[in-house]
């Protein structure tokens, strides 16, 4: 374990070691001469350590110009919500902290992108853009734009990966198609990581340029909103590079010996917990990676737990991968037999989704991570795929109306992610969970929290319920507590999802468009 600590210092502390020889090599061939000043365009990238675009900007460049836009409406029909406006603004206020340090200073500005980029290039004479490639479809249209824009302007535009392990043009099947599958996706893909280089080390020093370019205030862009809803957010979370590896620290050296079998149970700290910080850029899937693949071989008692923690990266891959090959699933179900018409469009839906988006299902698991969520931006795992399964096969509402919600409430909103996890426990995406498939939510609870301690942690009204009204819901809590009755009958619920699935699955299968 100390080992494995060890492997995650040397990738993410300010300080490098300089026993790594590949580093040192590196840095002993940067011996051309640097020329013009580069602005570097931060997005979903905001640190300093393992940064391709800032590095390569540092290395050829006599000045960088660290450069952040805030454009919500070229995202668009996804605008960042509450919750990830609320991580945003911290994050951005940790990497200015963190540029200043380095002798520089952030530049913060209103969109359009084009247009702003221009402005700052114009102004200070760059000759230089740099950026780290994002793959959702919205953002690589405007990438295109801002290369052609950029380039008739004369600058030089350069853009790394680093939001993924693997680019996804190259992966393909032997029919060069793209990958359904997610095991044979992530069979192909690890052998290709063997070639992994080694993540890249901080920027500690920057050279800011003659010519400065005045940058709004953080609060001019109005992230925060007026009503506050995430006050509680700050007592579970720490926005920013060093947050991002202060957590990972405190997961290796706390919970991965207990990763592989408590990972499900959700009142346990078993899980990383850094998907926001994995969203937003502040740490890389390269450096999780490096450190799980070159420690495993230090730690065998621990390679179940690191095997499948690598797999939890994979499926991060796998979305991002499905998302950009198949963009129209962001608001189109995969299979396509899954029409507007086949979900719950009835009078009572809209109040069944009202009542489950407040957890007030009167299904104690359900409430709890509905709870959860409201009160901390996050949900487990294993509780997020219980909700998603009562709301799309119990009562049949769109999955698009769950991942809506959780798009606005979650701190770690990501809509690859989002888009298959809703996709996948719906039964209509790629690799998708069987139609037969439908959580029970009472088994689930009796399985994963037989003592009730989420369950209690979240609905302070069961603290003093025996198992059976936790695991229920159902009387004598209900004439004690203020708990509202089941809104449905789990078992009636089922058999009508089974057979309305039924139905779908004989369907004839349209081509899916591309």
């Amino acid at each position: 374990m100390n080992q494995l600590i060890h492997g995650l210092r040397l990738i993410s502390t300010v300080q490098y070691s300089g026993t790594d020889k590949q580093w040192r090599a590196t840095r002993e061939l940067i011996t051309v001469s640097k020329q013009g000043t580069a602005i570097v365009w931060f997005r979903r990238d905001l640190r300093l350590c393992d940064n391709p675009a800032l590095c390569e900007a540092v290395n050829n460049c006599k000045s960088v110009i660290p450069v952040y836009i805030h454009a919500p409406e070229e995202e668009a029909p996804w605008l960042p919500g509450q919750a990830s406006n609320w991580w945003l603004h911290k994050s951005l206020s940790a990497l200015s902290d963190s540029l200043q340090h380095a002798g520089s200073e952030l530049i913060i500005a209103k969109g359009p992108s084009l247009t702003r980029l221009q402005e700052i290039a114009s102004k200070t004479g760059a000759t230089h853009l740099y950026w780290n490639r994002l793959y959702d479809p919205m953002t690589q249209a405007r990438d295109s734009e801002i290369k052609q824009g950029m380039g008739e302007q004369g600058l030089h535009c350069h853009s790394f990966s680093s939001q993924l392990l693997i680019e996804p043009t190259t992966l393909k099947n032997k029919q060069g198609t793209p990958y359904k599958v997610f095991t044979a996706f992530w069979k192909v893909a690890r052998q290709r990581l063997q070639e992994m280089t080694p993540p890249l080390p901080p920027i500690n020093k920057l050279s800011a340029p003659k010519i400065p370019f005045p940058s709004l205030p953080l609060s001019s862009l109005e992230l925060l909103s007026k009503s506050a809803w995430y006050n509680k957010f700050e007592t579970f979370w720490q926005p920013g590079e060093r947050g991002a590896h202060k957590q990972w620290e405190q997961f290796l050296y706390n919970s991965l010996p207990y990763y592989d079998e408590q990972r499900n149970f959700p009142a346990e700290e078993h899980t990383t917990r850094l998907s926001p910080h994995l969203h937003f850029g502040e740490i890389t899937p390269k450096q999780l990676f490096w450190t799980l693949q070159h420690e495993n071989d230090q730690s065998p008692g621990l390679s179940q737990s690191l095997d499948r923690l690598s797999a939890q990266l994979g499926w991060r891959e796998f979305a991002h991968y499905t998302l950009f090959h198949f963009p129209h699933t962001a608001t189109e179900s995969m299979d396509s037999r899954f029409t507007k018409d086949h979900w719950n469009n009835s009078p009572d839906s809209r109040e069944q989704l009202e009542r489950w988006q407040r957890g007030e299902t009167g299904i104690p698991i359900v409430d709890a991570g509905m709870k959860q969520l409201w009160q901390t931006g996050w949900m487990h795992n294993r509780v997020r795929m219980i909700v998603a399964s009562l709301l799309t096969k119990n009562l049949g509402i769109h999955w698009l109306e769950g991942a809506r919600w959780f798009w606005d409430t979650l701190v770690d909103a990501d809509l690859a992610n989002n888009t298959l996890g809703w996709q996948w426990t719906a039964g209509c995406g790629v690799d998708a969970a069987p139609y037969f498939r439908v959580f029970n939510p009472a088994r689930q609870a009796e399985r994963f929290d037989p003592a009730g301690r989420y369950i209690k942690t979240w609905l302070p009204e069961f603290s003093s319920a025996d198992s059976h009204e936790l695991i229920n819901g159902r009387q004598p809590a209900n004439n004690r507590l203020s708990y509202p009755l089941p809104m449905l009958d789990l078992q009636k619920t089922r058999k009508q999802t089974l057979e309305r699935w039924q139905r779908i699955k004989t369907m004839p299968k349209p081509p899916a468009p591309h």
